[in-house]
């Protein structure tokens, strides 16, 4: 018999699916699914859902060019939600993903109330497992960040979805407001299974030379690595009163290691979405899977003892690593 230690299990609850990793690949950053599987190595099997890119009701064109920046610590965007419409993407785009493989959210986006209510409705009659609301985007005129800096029109936006389904809701909090604790607490209140905390936070960039806007919308959402600082404070901040209603968690912004997701899921997360990160490294969440295995095991942990343990002081483990094979 091996003396090696068994290895760590990654496979996680979440809102009441069962998740083969806590990773989540984030909306706008893997299209409908399939732009990653294109990748020689990359398999959906190696993470937990994926978020398909922001749905309306009607099909969007999206902002002028540019839409995309590089900056030195991140990326900025404003891609403006271009997509075909929820018709086209449940009559088309479903039936081609293989639901076998992970989970699916859906993501709902709407420039108002009933928009995003109706979206959700098309939804519900369809094999996606969740969906998630958004009510953060920073690069869209109208809706979008309107509603999320809002906790009155968050609530709203909430109470109406949940009406229009019976699946998991998650709700995607933004950055850019004055007091996200309310907001989520709100939230809750109005129906959300879940929270993604947080989306992109809002910048600009200004090219020297034209002396204009680099960004064609002027303004669009900076993620990756810088802000990362401000992701923790606002996972730590949110999960106070997450923890009260057993409401999870997808904690995101910069995660792109074993070691950041560790440092999310200590602040209150119990999932963690990667988005900028696949833009330079597409494999990285494999390298996540195997870091995080081999953190839990080194330390004789489960994923569940590190939730949260930040605000808990839980030093001790509470469950003994499972002898299960590691997802990775």
């Amino acid at each position: 018999m091996s003396d090696a230690p068994a290895a760590a299990s990654l496979g996680i609850e979440f809102c009441g699916l069962k998740l083969a990793s806590p990773i989540v690949l984030l909306s706008g950053c893997v299209g409908f699914g399939e732009e990653y599987t294109r990748v020689e190595g990359f398999s959906n099997r190696e993470v937990g859902a994926i978020v398909l890119k922001g749905t309306t009701l009607a099909p969007r064109l999206g902002n002028p060019p540019h839409r995309v920046y590089e900056t030195p610590m991140g990326m900025l965007n404003a891609i403006g939600l271009q997509n075909p419409g929820v018709d086209h993407v449940v009559r088309d785009i479903l039936p081609m993903l293989d639901f076998d493989e992970t989970r699916f959210f859906a993501n709902i986006c709407g420039s108002t109330v009933q928009e995003y209510a109706e979206v959700t409705r098309r939804f519900e009659d369809s094999p996606i497992d969740g969906m998630e609301i958004n009510i953060s985007c920073p690069n869209v005129k109208e809706g979008g960040v309107q509603f999320g800096n809002d906790p009155d029109m968050s609530a709203r936006v909430v109470e109406a979805c949940r009406v229009a389904t019976k699946k998991p809701l998650i709700t995607k909090l933004s950055p850019n407001q004055t007091d996200i604790r309310e907001n989520a607490r709100r939230c809750i209140e109005a129906g959300t299974d879940a929270l993604s905390v947080i989306n992109t936070v809002m910048g600009m960039a200004i090219d020297s030379e034209t002396r204009k806007p680099v960004i064609g919308n002027v303004q669009g959402g900076l993620s990756g690595p810088a802000i990362k600082p401000i992701a923790l404070l606002k996972v730590f901040q949110v999960a106070e009163i997450a923890r009260r209603h057993r409401i999870p968690i997808i904690g995101q912004g910069g995660i792109a290691s074993a070691t950041d997701a560790v440092e999310f899921m200590l602040a209150g997360a119990s999932a963690v979405g990667v988005g900028t990160a696949l833009f330079y490294d597409p494999l990285v969440c494999r390298k996540i899977n195997a870091g995080l295995g081999e953190y839990l095991t080194r330390h004789q942990l489960c994923l569940a003892d590190l939730v949260g343990a930040l605000a808990t002081g839980r030093s001790a483990p509470s469950c003994v690593p499972s002898a299960a094979a590691q997802t990775a």
